[in-house]
């Protein structure tokens, strides 16, 4: 290890960022500067649009605001996590063999992935 080099960072794998408004993954660093907060210029203008809407509505700037629709997908889609978990559970309690497991576990992992992204 390189002297001071506790603590940096150095030799982690970066996490992975994603765009402040559509949740799209963005490409690993590209040098010098701030990092990227955004996937291009419309993401940029809609998150500026929703914090100057925020403010003059009196709202917390890290305030979340859903509408009835987006509240319902996203507890649907909670719901079904939920559901894909229970059955990997107890497939391993009724002893599913491996193969079956991880087909289920595969299957998980792709609706938790779907919860990622909330807008």
């Amino acid at each position: 290890m390189r002297a001071g080099s506790e603590g940096t960072g150095w030799g982690r794998r970066p996490e992975a960022r994603h765009c402040g408004w559509c949740g799209q993954r963005l490409a690993d660093g590209e040098g010098r500067g701030r990092p990227r907060r955004y996937c291009g210029h419309s993401c940029r203008q809609r998150a500026y649009e929703r914090r100057a809407a925020m403010q003059r509505g009196g709202l917390p700037e890290d305030a979340v605001v859903l509408s009835a629709a987006e509240l319902a997908d996203l507890q649907d889609r909670l719901f079904q996590l939920r559901c894909a978990a229970e059955d990997v559970a107890t497939a391993a309690e009724d002893g599913a063999d491996s193969g079956e497991l991880r087909r289920m576990a595969a299957g998980l992992v792709q609706e938790a992935k779907g919860l990622e992204r909330l807008r």
